[in-house]
């Protein structure tokens, strides 16, 4: 496959697939298109791998299986595109899968860091061997693998690599704004991911609920002592999860209006859904709460407002 077909091909999928909001929207400036893309296209895949074999111990074995597979295109396309970027003459064999193509020459123009791409996999894998939670430390553990190293790519393609003054807390507050998205997507998704995928991230030292008790109660939502119980126990982590997005909330101005406005999109997006959470009375055990086309396009559009109103200044380029 040829370079301009593999772009082609990460871009019918960050375009075909689901999402709250468009990974290639507008917003997104012409000159980083191509490498949003190619960066989703491997999020996509490497979630796709961790989540889609199914739940049962064979379907987990085959997905540490295909993590290990993807973990070893990951390496050979670093190393490739390291090779290239060297210009030392060294070789090494190209990639053949359409995302590494694409994302080959992302990291070479942007000279990105391997660690994110890994530890992503490294979370997909924990997937697979661990299924229930006890405290809310192990939770946002997990999170630091899943959620932060998208917004630490993100910031990379932008600029922000940590090597300059300032990209400390900018890090900061992205790591801050992504665990929230994940926590959120784990509050609206307790009964998806307690049927579908046999995982309980709400952990049980802090809410005295267990899987078990999670599974008996699918079947009692009209018993207002489970509801209560439920209810009481999902509050306090959408609180906990408020404060998080509380933390991330200066950065897209910070960034200035190229990043800002990408940035407070999905933010604010994950917001919305946690106060979706909360107006439904915190029952995501019965019912998944989602953003209305409605409220989708209303963020849509205050996000382009901010792009004409923001200031130019704010991340430097690498």
């Amino acid at each position: 496959m040829s370079a301009a077909e593999a772009r082609a091909y990460v871009a019918n999928l960050a375009t075909g697939h689901y999402e709250n909001f468009s990974v290639l929207s507008r917003l997104v400036p012409e000159r980083l298109r191509d490498d949003f893309a190619a960066v989703y296209a491997y999020c996509r895949w490497s979630d796709d791998l961790g989540d889609e074999t199914g739940n049962d111990a064979a379907a987990r074995e085959k997905s540490l299986e295909l993590l290990a597979w993807w973990r070893g295109q990951l390496e050979a396309c670093f190393k490739f595109a390291r090779a290239g970027a060297a210009s030392t003459g060294e070789t090494s064999a190209p990639p053949n899968h359409p995302v590494f193509i694409a994302l080959a020459e992302t990291i070479r123009r942007h000279g990105l860091s391997p660690e994110p791409f890994h530890h992503l996999i490294d979370a997909f894998e924990q997937d697979q061997r661990v299924t229930r939670y006890e405290t809310w430390e192990q939770v946002i553990g997990y999170c630091t693998r899943s959620a932060d190293p998208v917004g630490r790519i993100v910031l990379a393609l932008f600029g922000v690599n940590g090597q300059k003054p300032g990209d400390a807390d900018l890090i900061r507050m992205s790591d801050a704004t992504c665990t929230a998205l994940q926590l959120t997507n784990f509050w609206q998704d307790v009964r998806r991911d307690l049927i579908e995928r046999d995982r309980v991230y709400l952990p049980s030292a802090e809410t005295a609920i267990s899987a078990g008790e999670l599974h008996e109660w699918l079947s009692r939502g009209d018993d207002p002592d489970v509801r209560i119980r439920f209810i009481k126990a999902l509050r306090p982590l959408v609180h906990r999860t408020r404060e998080l997005f509380a933390t991330g909330r200066p950065l897209p101005r910070a960034l200035g209006r190229e990043a800002g406005p990408i940035i407070w999109l999905f933010g604010a997006g994950g917001e919305h859904v946690l106060t979706a959470v909360e107006k439904c009375g915190c029952t995501t055990l019965w019912h998944r709460p989602r953003l209305t086309s409605a409220a989708k396009a209303g963020l849509v559009l205050s996000a382009m407002v901010k792009q004409k109103l923001w200031p130019a200044g704010g991340v430097r380029r690498a």
